[in-house]
């Protein structure tokens, strides 16, 4: 089962202030400890959504808009992630406890979300035996 953390943004990462020495140490360790127990898949920070762009589809058959950041409510947009596999809820529930306070100032709030797999998404063989095929040539990607 994959999970992601969504790490939520606050007023202090949208203005693009950096976190500190100790919070990026204790991020480290943490980030550590997820790759010695096998379960980090990625993570990253993001840059503030001022430099953000926004493409929404307002209406069927119709060109998509596209919206520059900076977009209005920071406790909405998203300032990180991680990206984890797991055995269980549970334990991903476990390894989002174990994660520091993402912006050190006790504003911090994660969200965690299950990550769909193919096979939830449809039953189709003809689809699963594509995305199987098209996961099997970005993994290729990655090695070359």
């Amino acid at each position: 089962m994959r999970f992601m953390m969504i790490v939520k943004a606050t007023s202090d990462s949208e203005e693009g202030k950096m976190p500190s020495p100790e919070l990026i140490e204790a991020m480290q360790k943490y980030n550590e400890e997820l790759m010695k127990a096998g379960v980090l898949l990625a993570g990253d920070g993001l840059h503030p959504s001022s430099g953000g762009i926004r493409i929404s589809y307002p209406e069927p058959g119709v060109k998509p808009k596209i919206m520059d950041g900076p977009f209005v409510e920071a406790k909405e947009i998203i300032a990180g992630y991680t990206l984890i596999e797991v055995k269980s809820r549970e334990e991903a529930i476990e390894w989002a406890l174990r994660m520091p306070d993402p912006h050190g100032f006790g504003q911090g709030e994660i969200e965690l979300r299950q990550v769909f797999e193919p096979v939830g998404l449809t039953d189709n063989p003809e689809f699963l035996e594509k995305e199987a095929a098209l996961r099997k040539l970005v993994e290729e990607q990655k090695k070359a």
